[in-house]
């Protein structure tokens, strides 16, 4: 079944090095608090809060362009600057200019024609990668995801994000392993989540083989009777040979329980970094087995675009997005949701 019960349907940038994160405390929802309980809130009208400064910086550059009745090429060109300055990449907004002129080139056009061609275009790249991540139980053990991402990308409050979720309003059985053991602050940071939101936390001493804390905590896991395992990891991209070798053992110990171990690798990314995010999936699908993504810090960004680009470069499916601290505010991926808040249009 599906983790979220929803019905609704060129030049290789440089990686940014990583900073060290401090041990910060998030903010902590109420434990009733679910996606939409806000009062007057709904999860879609955080989303298109949390895509403010991206619509923001669209929405003026539009405004700017389509001045004129008829859509003529010097539009068209501007257009696709400030799709490339939203982020999407010079690939995808020249592809979205393309089908966004044809049987338009030469004849009027508002905005509000513009704004919801847009959203129709972005919506069909999107809905393809849109996909639930899905939950199955693998004979007696738990469901094992393995969590990657460089530091700073939100790794670590993703994993209490979904813990919350997923034992607070599905009931489950959430067991989470810190197998980024050379960082004690984010085995602290860990802790406080697992805390949090009731899961069962398993660590083991600073500087610890990361593959020994992943094929322990299986077990543990396992005779505990939890449903899902979450494995942090370490994201130290500057020195990839060693982060190579360590997730490579980290996969291959767990095998040794079971074959079809990682069920699930999630890449996190911080949409904050742009375009960097495209070199960080590069990166990362050279290591490992990447099965989906989870886009972070939205609401902090005005280059939410960069979730379209992805979409249309990688083919990855994107699981969920969030838009906030609190665990609520980490909800499952829409497409139509979030082309229609992207590109300003509310409700």
């Amino acid at each position: 079944m599906a983790f979220w019960n929803r019905n609704k349907s060129e030049k290789e940038p440089t990686l940014v090095a990583e900073q060290p994160a401090p041990v910060a405390v998030p903010e902590q929802p109420p434990v009733t608090a679910r996606a939409g309980d806000r009062e007057g809130e709904t999860w879609v009208s955080r989303l298109g809060m949390g895509l403010g400064k991206s619509s923001a910086k669209l929405g003026q550059d539009l405004g700017d362009l389509f001045t004129k009745k008829k859509l003529d090429q010097d539009t068209l060109n501007g257009l696709e600057d400030a799709l490339i300055m939203a982020d999407l990449g010079p690939v995808t907004a020249a592809r979205i200019v393309a089908q966004f002129s044809e049987g338009r080139f030469g004849k009027d056009i508002g905005d509000d024609e513009v704004r919801a061609a847009l959203a129709d275009i972005v919506a069909g790249i999107l809905l393809p990668v849109a996909k639930p991540l899905v939950l199955h139980k693998p004979g007696n053990g738990p469901f094992v995801i393995l969590v990657c991402g460089v530091n700073g990308a939100g790794k670590t409050t993703t994993i209490g994000k979904l813990a919350d979720q997923w034992v607070k309003r599905d009931g489950r059985k959430v067991a989470i392993a810190a197998g980024d053991t050379f960082r004690a602050a984010a085995v602290e940071q860990l802790k406080i989540w697992a805390d949090r939101a009731g899961a069962m936390m398993i660590s083991k001493d600073t500087g610890a083989d990361a593959a020994a804390v992943a094929y322990e905590a299986y077990q543990q896991a396992k005779d505990a009777g939890a449903d899902i395992l979450m494995i942090d990891t370490a994201g130290r991209l500057h020195n990839k040979k060693n982060l190579m070798d360590e997730l490579e053992k980290i996969v291959r110990v767990l095998k040794k329980h079971d074959d079809t171990i990682p069920h699930a690798t999630l890449l996190v990314l911080d949409s904050t970094t742009g375009q960097n995010a495209h070199a960080q999936v590069e990166t990362f699908r050279e290591i490992t087995n990447v099965t989906g993504l989870i886009v972070t810090k939205l609401d902090g960004s005005a280059k939410g675009g960069v979730v379209v680009g992805l979409a249309d470069r990688f083919g990855l499916p994107i699981h969920a997005v969030g838009v906030g601290e609190g665990a609520a505010d980490l909800q499952p991926f829409d497409a139509h949701d979030f082309a229609r808040s992207l590109v300003g249009i509310r409700g």
